[in-house]
């Protein structure tokens, strides 16, 4: 075990980055509504104040603004988790960016390539690392690392070279985490989400590239399903792990895509 001499506590603690809104915002008021201590994380302060409003506020909930893609700022949060509550159980990897769409590959500039790169894979990177120290020196040890991955880790959209390649490498860096874990009772898993209702989506109910190079409208789901099924995997017992777990609108171009 553990020697660091932190505190343990009976209830369950969730980091969730990106949780200023959309999938991030929807899994911090799905965890904090089942009892959860819940550290949202993000780089906008109004947002996430919002965010710890809606899912009650109180010493539960402690909104700690951080950009992923900045070393010193994570290890920060994962500071105050540990001054804060003790341990930490699952961490949501969420934070991510798209990038500027629609700009064909051989246009993109280096700049949104590496903006894109620093927040989806390094800074994914160092939540998980600064995690993976926090949930191996607390007392029991051990905890749960949940990536955000995306549809676009299997099949990618027209235009979007810097969020697939950030995706394809989400998959190595969650069967890394899994793998380096085992012997500290840390699991991870993988979420692959397509097309949950949030403004991120808007676009595709007036339609959206698509391979064949016709637009098209496409359906989507409930972002709180996509909450639910995060919830449950953050809720196994540490002997069981969801691996990669894929939740989508069900009509989506997905399977067939291109």
């Amino acid at each position: 075990m553990g020697g660091s001499g932190f505190v343990s506590v009976v209830s369950k603690v969730a980091v969730v980055t990106g949780a200023g809104s959309r999938i991030g915002r929807a899994v911090a008021l799905e965890l904090a509504e089942s009892g959860w201590s819940v550290v949202p994380a993000g780089r906008r302060d109004a947002a996430l104040a919002e965010t710890a409003r809606l899912a009650g506020g109180g010493g539960s909930v402690a909104a700690v603004p951080t950009d992923v893609a900045r070393p010193e700022q994570v290890d920060a949060l994962f500071a105050a988790v540990r001054d804060r509550f003790g341990r930490l159980d699952p961490l949501f990897n969420n934070a991510g960016s798209f990038g500027p769409r629609g700009v064909p590959l051989g246009d993109l500039r280096y700049e949104d390539w590496q903006s894109v790169v620093d927040t989806n894979l390094t800074g994914a990177f160092l939540c998980a690392q600064a995690a993976f120290r926090l949930m191996r020196d607390q007392d029991p040890q051990g905890g749960r690392i949940i990536n955000n991955g995306s549809i676009s880790a299997h099949a990618p959209r027209p235009d979007s070279v810097a969020y697939t390649a950030t995706k394809h490498a989400m998959t190595g860096l969650t069967k890394s985490l899994s793998l380096d874990g085992r012997r500290y009772n840390i699991a991870c898993g993988r979420i692959d989400i397509g097309n949950a209702a949030t403004e991120m989506t808007d676009r595709m109910r007036s339609g959206v590239p698509q391979a064949n190079g016709e637009v098209a409208v496409e359906p989507v789901m409930d972002v709180a399903d996509v909450a639910r099924t995060v919830r449950h995997m953050a809720s196994l017992p540490l002997e069981a792990n969801v691996q990669f777990a894929t939740v989508l609108a069900t009509a989506m171009p997905y399977i067939g895509r291109g």
